[in-house]
């Protein structure tokens, strides 16, 4: 089952959570954020993507995987393409949007990201976060799939050099997904990506969820 893969391997894939002409609604939405780039981190700010956090959440086939009482805190849109075109080395998800700096010993990493404040929380407050990756199209195995390290989400905040002895040690998985499945998984997850080689886009709407309130004094962007 898919909430059980969650918990023990830190990532599940789930068909079907968008039909065609849901993902054909959400690329048309997204004409207007497409640029040079590999995507934009803004776009919960927007009417039409909190309709679609609010329809996945009360998705069947998400069910379990997104804790109850959980809200959408950012979207994050990725494309990749040929003419559009980057990798990502292998690393944990460690950073989320705030309102606003709060001085606290255990924050760090305090950085601006597209006018947004993020901050790296301790490792409680990671473990919490649940990111859901909505594939608008086919992902083949050339269209530069996540990579995953089955449960390096139980194993804390991880330095690189350890990443990548624990990723030879366990080894890594690819995540080829089809049009409207969605990847849900662990932000701690290690997890990279390579360039596409296929001709065909690799258009991702990168959510995370939360619990509505935050420790330290913080509150989501």
């Amino acid at each position: 089952m898919a909430v059980d893969a969650l918990a023990r391997d830190g990532f599940a894939l789930v068909s079907g959570v968008l039909d065609a002409d849901g993902c054909a609604a959400a690329l048309a939405d997204l004409q207007d954020q497409t640029g040079s780039g590999p995507g934009s981190r803004d776009l919960l700010s927007l009417p039409w993507c909190q309709r679609l956090a609010v329809q996945l959440r009360g998705c069947a086939g998400l069910s379990g995987l997104i804790p109850h009482g959980h809200q959408a805190v950012q979207c994050t849109y990725f494309e990749k393409s040929l003419g559009t075109n980057w990798l990502v080395a292998l690393h944990q998800d460690l950073a989320i949007p705030v309102q606003a700096r709060v001085e606290h010993p255990a924050l760090r990493g305090w950085s601006i990201k597209e006018e947004a404040q993020f901050v790296q929380p301790p490792p409680h407050v990671l473990e919490q976060l649940v990111a859901l990756r909505l594939h608008l199209d086919d992902c083949g195995p050339d269209d530069g799939p996540l990579r995953v390290v089955p449960g390096s989400h139980a194993m804390g905040v991880i330095d690189s050099a350890q990443a990548a002895q624990i990723r030879d040690d366990r080894g890594e998985v690819a995540c080829p997904a089809a049009q409207g499945a969605a990847l849900v998984m662990r932000p701690l997850l290690l997890h990279a990506s390579s360039k596409a080689r296929g001709s065909s886009h690799r258009r991702v709407l990168h959510f995370l969820f939360g619990p509505a309130q935050l420790p330290y004094g913080l509150a989501w962007a």
